[in-house]
């Protein structure tokens, strides 16, 4: 008896890794084990597509070998012209190499990471595949022309159903993809927010020349901006009217981050950040918290939520968030009806200061918050100093299938023995 219990026990634990090893891969690491194909690693890296990559969990990439590398950057495209083109290279959908000799009626179309990203105009995101007579499997761009110009070569690594690599002959030509990409600095990144929803807030910025210098300072090292909607935004002008003139310019700024931070940055890395306001003891910092898909924003004071992506090329990123997000020197918080929680340790968070060139530094910070209120604050709190955020990727962590399949494992040994 004791002996089948053992037995149960391996069982479950052998299912545990294995579910573990299925759900959760790094791209980069995968392509380090074929020298043949670092270009293409180096440039999955540059471009930050990789952990684009790593948080999906049905996903194929077509990889290129250094000689069609080559062949691409003889092109000399912008960095961010060829995220576009590889971005085209990765697709939404599991194509091990038995799949692809097994597609029904012997096409199919697949969306690809390109399409995701809004940038691609109708089905110049999509991907051709067809498997010819005598196993050779074709690919090309949707907007092609139907032209199947790149095939099959092989199998470079395939964790089933979660990732497959797999190399094919040459890069998927794309009009599309290969249009030259405006560079950060050409970038009207109030005109952007203007057009999408973010008009009243873009407008308060330009009529604020102090702000509105900070966020173009850093537009070419890397900017992320969380903008109001109009209506509240609109709503909340009288109380902004009231600020004094340097308190205005540091409100505005406290919605930008000196970093590039894409949205599956902001999923994986929880804790505090700082903003173009932070300077010295005047932290202006916020609590960045994500459940599932939902990223929120956290101060003191309130709470607002990521809403929706204006843009996402590398290195600015502005997204649109459904409340104003109050800063906790400027406004007060109203007072907790219970003792609030213990706080958790912060991750690292981007540092902004008031000076053109924005530093980096990395210190603990505490925050405990409070329920929402927007009172004008007499001045700012004296807290420790302020926490910086790596731009480095965020290792993958738990999610909560494998905490399920953690508790259950546990569960049934507790049983069984």
């Amino acid at each position: 008896m004791m002996g089948q219990r053992q037995h149960v026990v391996l069982l479950i634990f052998s299912a545990f890794l294995l579910f573990q090893t299925s759900n959760a891969h790094n791209v980069t690491r995968l392509l380090a084990k074929h020298p043949s194909l670092s270009t293409f690693n180096h440039y999955l890296t540059l471009t930050h597509l990789a952990p684009e990559i790593n948080r999906r969990t049905t996903i194929t990439v077509l990889a290129l070998d250094n000689a069609a590398m080559s062949s691409l950057l003889d092109k000399n495209p912008s960095i961010y012209t060829i995220k576009n083109i590889l971005s085209l290279h990765v697709l939404l959908d599991y194509f091990g190499a038995k799949k692809l000799h097994q597609i029904r009626n012997g096409t199919a179309l697949a969306a690809t990471m390109f399409q995701a990203t809004g940038v691609a105009t109708g089905v110049s995101g999509f991907v051709n595949i067809t498997d010819f007579k005598g196993g050779k499997v074709g690919f090309g761009a949707e907007d092609n022309g139907g032209s199947l110009n790149s095939f099959f070569v092989k199998s470079v690594e395939e964790l089933p159903y979660n990732i497959s690599v797999i190399q094919i002959s040459k890069a998927l030509p794309s009009v599309v993809a290969e249009a030259p990409t405006p560079g950060p600095s050409e970038l009207n990144i109030t005109g952007i927010m203007s057009a999408h929803g973010c008009k009243v807030f873009a407008d308060t910025l330009l009529a604020n020349p102090e702000a509105m210098g900070t966020y173009e300072d850093n537009v070419n090292g890397g900017l992320t901006v969380f903008c109001p909607m109009d209506d509240p935004f609109k709503a909340f002008l009288p109380k902004y009217k009231n600020l004094t003139a340097s308190k205005k310019a540091s409100f505005l700024e406290f919605f930008g981050v000196p970093v590039y931070q894409s949205l599956s940055m902001l999923k994986s890395n929880n804790g505090l950040m700082n903003t173009l306001a932070t300077d010295g003891a005047s932290k202006f910092d916020f609590t960045v918290q994500n459940e599932g898909e939902e990223v929120t924003l956290k101060t003191r004071v309130n709470t607002a939520k990521i809403t929706g992506t204006l843009i996402d090329e590398q290195p600015v990123a502005i997204y649109t968030i459904d409340k104003v997000l109050l800063p906790k020197e400027l406004f007060k918080a109203a007072l907790s009806p219970a003792p609030a929680p213990a706080p958790e340790e912060a991750a690292d968070a981007p540092k902004g200061s008031k000076s053109k060139t924005k530093s980096k530094s990395k210190t603990k910070s505490k925050a405990a918050p409070t329920p929402d209120s927007d009172s004008p604050a007499e001045s700012p709190d004296d807290d420790p100093a302020d926490q910086v955020a790596d731009d480095d990727n965020a290792a993958m962590c738990f999610g909560a299938e494998r905490l399920a399949v953690v508790g259950l494992s546990f569960l049934l040994v507790f049983f069984l023995l």
